[in-house]
């Protein structure tokens, strides 16, 4: 009997992380060491060797150098002395589970062959609205998590896409983006969770939370400031302060890292004041390891780190790109090898490759790859098995597009009765199923370039939906036009279906796509706020015809309606709600469901008066006289109406002055004063009445998302610890300044109708990153 070979002492999980660490780390050579900084995409070579556009294969349009570089490397040459990731072996073209566990397994034996000592490969793959992959749940867009209010909802979300990905070998998911949004012509706003960082944080940590329940890390993207850019273009210059960046953008990330432990960072592309973010040490050691005490690896956005040299011009090639970006404290490049390679040797310290690696290795440690019995076919064992849409799934997709589609307005139409003889549905929203998914999701990611693979998933569409739901009534489908372009043609029998109508509902918005090939997701963004084509053209002819028209927006991000406010029969925003969005929009139009979704993000009322968020100071946010513009929304922040009907009052506050360290609880009573039972969401909001920098006007410092049975009452308490009401002063420390504070709780940004007030007594003090409360607890009691 031959017997087992010794168990080297980084294959024994009886050991200490670190311990194990260490070994490994003395027995490599430092080619072997860089080996583990680098990454191969050997799905993107299938693509271009098919014949596709490698502009599209690359989604990166100008980078005809970086893929000739990047793209005909074979697996067994990227990974000559062993490997740090697989990108994408799941997420490149059509496979099923099965055929792309065969491919992990095969990929992961090469790089065990070029591995001395058998260090397989972090698989990693894209999962911002599931996971990413062919016959896969599409759930909603992150903007649409951002209206439900609802972190748990989140985090069963992200623990089921964590457990599918799981379930097939994929170890780490690049998402959730906590980018805040900052402009509403941004491409990637659908991928964001909102314009406020304290919801972003609290949802983003949830995903967090459910990603990695599942053994799969976490990856937050893009650190920092990629939302901000000037003019809303993707990739831009961002023109932001130091100040705006620690209070706005930064403690997304703070929250995410802190509060739920994420195990990975993404940088952004952009740069900040002229300093690209990969290459920028303030972001990436002092800041995110010093002074948050984060541990886990740093990976770079794909091809950032050659983009120091190719658009940045901050380098002078590849391997000075690599330098800078190693030195600034990325880990590894993704999802090629072009600065990370051999190149660094001589270049930069040893210390610097260790301290890289080190990371590195630690995580393929606690993720089971070093174990002695660790196999790339037991690390695929589940995929045979797996569901990747199964009914659990599907129920969970529905439940998170009905609790994210929001009411804006339920004019004189809305619930639609259930008699009604006849309704016109109208729009390219209404039948193209697309429409309801981001431009992450696979069917509009991958599968444009597959046309013959259909989506990959059943995805009923609206009108079939409203038919189902109103099954006594005659619907009529018309498209009016498609999303882009300048065709009318089918304006004229579309105007004659709302004409035969008792009422008509017409579906609008956005097609995700990539870089122009859309109008919302990565690279398509927007002039303006205009509805995109001629769908503002078609509203105005529909409502032209007297008859009644419910105006549905299904879209990545706001458009101004201001044209239609007053004349619509009902308005509803619904947030690109994924596969089961046709029913839960079917649902909300016809009563079945009572909606309680919130606006993350406000719906301007002019197209180019106001690409701006709620959180601005007094100049940015209110109607001063100073300009002629009004900044003020159509539907602010938090907005969002119900069937029911809800009253908030009795505002109790514990105490009044309240030391710069202590804390105190707000409460009010929320009643359910309708018919019917209903969700509202309670916020609270803080106003800084004087400080030595000038602050938001107001600022969201706790929300509750409160079912409520017809009648019932309950009490919401938040507890405000004082450093919730820091900022950054004028010598950039964070803050807790006494003075006097209004508190706000109600049901939006502008419907507060329970005030306080608040003092803040004491010495300015001065709070610590890692000592600082990020969290407002939140209580509900029946009343």
């Amino acid at each position: 009997m031959t017997p087992e070979p010794a168990r080297k002492p980084w294959q024994d999980p009886a050991l200490p992380v670190a311990e194990r660490v260490d070994a490994l780390l003395a027995e490599m050579t430092l080619e072997e060491k860089v080996g583990q900084l680098g990454s191969r995409w050997v799905g993107n070579d299938m693509q271009a060797e098919e014949q596709h556009d490698p502009e599209e294969t690359l989604n990166v349009a100008p980078m005809q150098d970086v893929f000739a570089a990047s793209g005909t490397i074979p697996l067994d040459e990227a990974s000559r002395n062993g490997l740090g990731h697989l990108t994408r072996v799941f997420g490149s073209y059509p496979l099923t589970p099965s055929q792309g566990a065969a491919e992990v397994i095969r990929q992961q034996h090469i790089v065990l062959a070029n591995s001395r000592l058998s260090i397989p490969a972090i698989v990693h793959e894209e999962c911002l609205t599931g996971f990413t992959t062919f016959g896969a749940t599409v759930y909603p867009a992150a903007i649409a998590w951002g209206a439900t209010f609802d972190p748990e909802l989140v985090e069963r979300m992200a623990a089921a896409i964590g457990r599918d990905m799981a379930a097939v070998g994929v170890h780490q998911g690049l998402s959730p983006v906590l980018d805040v949004v900052r402009d509403y012509r941004w491409g990637r706003v659908e991928e964001t969770i909102g314009e406020d960082p304290y919801l972003v944080a609290l949802l983003g940590a949830g995903y967090v939370r459910g990603l990695q329940s599942a053994g799969v890390i976490a990856t937050l993207k893009h650190f920092a400031g990629y939302s901000a850019s000037r003019g809303a273009r993707n990739h831009g210059p961002v023109p932001m302060g130091r100040r705006e960046l620690l209070d706005v953008i930064l403690p997304t990330f703070e929250t995410a890292i802190r509060e739920a432990g994420a195990g990975s960072v993404m940088n952004s592309y952009s740069d900040i004041d002229g300093l690209p973010a990969v290459a920028d040490p303030w972001l990436f050691t002092e800041l995110l390891r010093d002074r948050w005490g984060f541990t886990g690896t740093v990976v770079s956005d794909y091809w950032a780190v050659p983009f120091l040299a190719s658009t940045h011009h901050v380098a002078t090639d590849m391997v000075d790109a690599g330098v800078q970006s190693l030195t600034a404290g990325i880990d590894v490049e993704l999802p090629d090898t072009l600065g990370f390679g051999p190149g660094l040797i001589g270049r930069v310290p040893e210390a610097l490759i260790d301290r890289a690696v080190r990371r590195l290795l630690t995580q393929k440690v606690e993720l089971g790859l070093l174990d002695a019995d660790w196999t790339p076919e037991k690390s695929v064992a589940d995929a045979e098995q797996v569901d990747l849409d199964s009914a659990a799934n599907r129920a969970l997709a529905r439940e998170l597009a009905e609790r994210s589609v929001v009411l804006l307005d339920p004019g004189s139409a809305l619930p639609l009765a259930p008699d009604v003889r006849k309704v016109a549905v109208i729009g390219p929203a209404a039948a193209d199923p697309r429409t309801f998914m981001g431009c992450y999701a696979f069917p509009n990611h991958v599968l444009p370039r597959y046309p013959d693979a259909g989506l990959g998933i059943d995805v009923p569409t609206a009108v079939e939906a409203l038919g189902s739901a109103l099954k006594g009534s005659e619907i009529v489908y018309e498209q009016g036009c498609a999303v882009i372009g300048g065709d009318k043609s089918g304006f004229a029998a579309a105007v004659d279906a709302a004409r035969d109508a008792d009422v008509t509902v017409v579906m609008v918005g956005d097609l995700a796509g990539l870089f122009g090939h859309g109008t919302s997701g990565e690279g398509c963004d927007a002039e303006d706020l205009t509805l995109p084509g001629l769908q503002a053209d078609l509203i105005e002819e529909l409502l032209a015809t007297g008859k009644p028209v419910v105006i549905v927006v299904v879209s990545g991000r706001p458009y101004a309606l201001g044209a239609f406010a007053g004349r619509a029969a009902g308005l509803v925003q619904a947030f690109m709600p994924g596969e089961e969005g046709g029913a839960a929009i079917a649902g909300v139009l016809t009563g079945r469901i009572n909606p309680g979704a919130k606006l993350p993000v406000q719906i301007p009322r002019h197209a180019g008066g106001q690409p701006g968020t709620y959180l601005q100071p007094a100049l940015g946010a209110e109607n001063t006289g100073v300009s002629n513009l009004d900044p003020a929304p159509l539907f602010p922040f938090g907005h969002g109406r119900s069937y029911t009907s809800f009253e908030l009052d009795d505002l109790r506050i514990s105490d009044e002055s309240v030391p710069v360290d202590g804390e105190f609880t707000v409460t009010v009573r929320v009643r359910n004063t309708g018919a019917r039972a209903g969700d509202e969401v309670v916020q609270l909001y803080l106003k800084d009445l004087v400080a030595q920098v000038t602050r938001p006007v107001k600022q969201l410092t706790g929300f509750a998302r409160v079912p409520l049975e017809a009648g019932e009452a309950k009490d919401v308490t938040f507890t405000v610890h004082a450093d919730r009401t820091a900022f950054t002063g004028r010598d950039y420390s964070r803050v807790v300044e006494p003075g006097e504070l209004d508190v706000l709780v109600g049901t939006s940004a502008t419907d507060l109708p329970c005030t306080g007030r608040v003092t803040l007594t004491g010495e300015l003090r001065v709070v610590a990153d890692r000592d600082r409360h990020l969290i407002t607890p939140v209580t509900v009691e029946k009343a």
